[in-house]
This record gives structure tokens, sequence and C-alpha cells, in this order.
């Protein structure tokens, strides 16, 4: 049997999107499945998810109590992931920013590769309606990142992502401290020191249409300790 690959895709008021992004993505490799990890959103998406997967066995749902944050969502799906047998696990937006259409680029990606990344500056910047000043901040976050920690990747904020299933038994999940978008810094980090191999895929992010962004002063202000944080861990050994 082929390698499984699970598409991990955390929502939190994503009911209009997710009908039509979830059977793109399944489109892609009849190998791949989908795990919707819902943090109890009011408007519904959860019951949807649930009906789609009722529907669809390639659809699978996990529900959280109340929203508790990015990072913690993925790592319920990692866990849940790797309790099963899938070999690439995906992380993946609900709003469209992330292209379903990607998800074969990465798996043959993977083939060659332990984490795959999908980089927006890769080529040149490769980023959609976004404000000049949502786009400065991501670039300039991304430089602090690699001169902070050394990681050696363009794009480590990028949220668009494939695991293999080696890489997430390697991490001791329950030590990741990040919540926020530093979580995929985090992440990265971790897999980087463990000797894991990291490439970067050029990939086209597109802004949200509906709904609303979760970014907001909190987010980046544990971003700009979480990068000391994670280098005076490994100049002492403890990541």
């Amino acid at each position: 049997m082929a390698d499984r690959a699970l598409v991990v895709v955390p929502t939190y008021n994503e009911a209009m999107n997710l009908p039509l992004i979830v059977p793109q993505v399944l489109a892609q490799n009849p190998g791949v499945d989908l795990l919707v990890v819902d943090d109890n959103s009011p408007d519904g998406t959860g019951r949807l998810a649930d009906d789609m997967a009722a529907a669809e066995p390639r659809i699978h749902v996990l529900h959280r109590p109340a929203k508790d944050g990015l990072g913690k969502a993925y790592l319920a799906g990692f866990r849940w992931a790797l309790e099963r047998e899938y070999e690439f696990v995906f992380e993946m937006d609900a709003d469209f920013s992330h292209d379903p259409r990607f998800v074969s680029v990465f798996l043959e990606a993977a083939k060659d590769a332990d984490l795959v990344i999908g980089s927006r500056y890769k080529t040149g910047v490769n980023v959609i309606n976004w404000p000049i000043s949502r786009l400065l901040l991501s670039i300039g976050a991304n430089l602090y990142a690699q001169w902070v920690t050394g990681l050696p990747i363009v794009d480590s904020t990028g949220g668009f992502k494939c695991f293999r299933r080696r890489v997430l038994e390697a991490i001791d999940l329950d030590r990741v401290r990040s919540n926020g978008y530093s979580f995929q810094i985090e992440m990265s980090f971790r897999a980087w020191k463990k000797g894991f191999r990291l490439v970067e895929i050029p990939i086209i992010f597109t802004d949200r249409v509906e709904g609303q962004s979760k970014m907001n002063k909190r987010i980046v202000r544990e971003a700009i300790w979480m990068v000391w944080w994670l280098r005076l861990k490994s100049m002492v050994g403890q990541l």
C-alpha cells in the first residue's frame, strides 16, 4: 500500500470555507486524508465537519472544547496522526491562503526530504492581497528569526508544511512551547537541530477572502522572545 498522508486543518469559524476547500484537498491524491481540528467554533464549523465526515471516510474530525491556539491545535492533530498509519502529515490553513493544488508538489518533494516547507519568499515575494504593512512585518520576522536562530530557511513562519512521520516521532511534542506563529519557527528549528533534511518549495500565498485573520499583538510578542528561547535551549542542549 502506498504511504498515506494526512492534512491537518485547524478551524475556528470556517463554516464558509470548509465545504469548498476539503473536496479540493481530497482531489489531489487518493492516498490523502484530512483531519479537521475544530476549537468549538460558534458558527457551527464542527457540526458541519461531522456531517462531511459521515459522508466521506477520508474526512476525520477532532473536537477541542475551546479556542486554544494554533500550535496546540496542530499538536493535537499530530498526535492523532501518530496514533494511526500516516507517513506524511501536513499543516494547512482552511481559508485558501494555502492552495490545495500544492499538496501533490509537497508529496513529490517529500521523497527526498524530511520536512517540506511551502515558502512565500524563496523565489521573490509570492504573496497576494496583503497590505504592505503585513508584508513588511512578515519579511522582517523571517529575517529576525533567521538571524537569531541560524535556521537555514527563507520562510520560517510559513504554515504550509509536510512532515515525514519520523520527524514528529523524534520531536518531543510535549516540550513544544509556542502556540502562535512562532510555532512554525519552533517546529522547523527542532527538526533542523535533530539533523533532519529541510527543503523549501515555492508557493503562492493568497490572503483569506472569508473570515478574520488570527494575527494579533500577543502572537507577535511571543515570536519576538521565542526565537531567543530556542537559541538558548539549543546552546545548552535542552531542546
